[in-house]
């Protein structure tokens, strides 16, 4: 009973720890905006970037990162011998980063809507790293070369789990947990229903492209050209 009580107030800590909106938070000190009221709304770094600058949105991808790795490291303090506990503590951190108990929406009756967050993507990162540290070194590199190259951050998002999927599937293959391949096909389904907007705008074609990566300066020379 206790070993229960204990599993379950770890994943509620990861779910509240994930549930600090930091992007929130660096947007606000350092312009005074809401990022909620700011392009896609999400308070993911992406869109703290659009908010407040380069540094905002790499800090913010950082705080959240920590978010996934901090509720491995949580897991493993307090219960060492239960690896499934390790692995579906980050899945709770990215529950609250997504769907953020700290931002609930109202509609313009004062209704209950449902809770704002990110997209998942950067603890999603974090929990790997905190599965098996060298993933760090794979996943991240791979990530930025999606963001730099083609300019989608939806599709970086998406594509972070399903590199940890393919580590995960390499190491298992070598005799390491099966159990942490199951973390990347929770944390992709998790990063696809939250970004299943952006899914419908990648199809229509019309789907936001960052600036300062490759599509986006060739789009953009594209259109001065017109």
């Amino acid at each position: 009973m206790n070993q229960v009580l204990l599993t379950i107030g770890v994943l509620f800590l990861a779910y509240i720890f994930g549930s600090v909106p930091f992007g929130l938070l660096i947007v606000k000190l350092r312009t005074g905006q809401d990022i909620r009221n700011i392009a896609s709304g999400r308070t993911g770094g992406t869109n703290a970037m659009r908010a407040a600058g380069f540094w905002a949105g790499i800090f913010t991808a950082l705080f959240d990162i920590l978010k996934g790795a901090g509720a491995v490291w949580l897991a493993r303090a307090l219960i060492p011998d239960q690896h499934w506990v390790h692995v579906f503590a980050p899945i709770f951190a990215i529950l609250g980063h997504n769907y953020s108990i700290f931002l609930p929406e109202f509609d313009e009756n004062r209704r209950f809507k449902g809770l704002r967050g990110g997209a998942g993507g950067a603890p999603s990162v974090g929990g790997a790293f905190g599965l098996w540290p060298a993933s760090l070194a794979i996943i991240l590199p791979l990530g930025a070369l999606v963001f730099f190259t083609l300019g989608y951050a939806s599709v970086t998002t998406m594509s972070v789990a399903l590199f940890a999927i393919i580590v995960f599937a390499v190491r298992a293959i070598n005799g390491f947990p099966w159990i942490d391949v199951f973390y990347g096909i929770l944390a992709e389904v998790l990063l696809i229903w939250a970004l299943r907007p952006n899914i419908k705008n990648l199809l229509a074609g019309t789907e936001r492209v960052v600036n300062i990566s490759l599509h986006g300066r060739i789009k953009a020379k594209r259109e001065m050209q017109k």
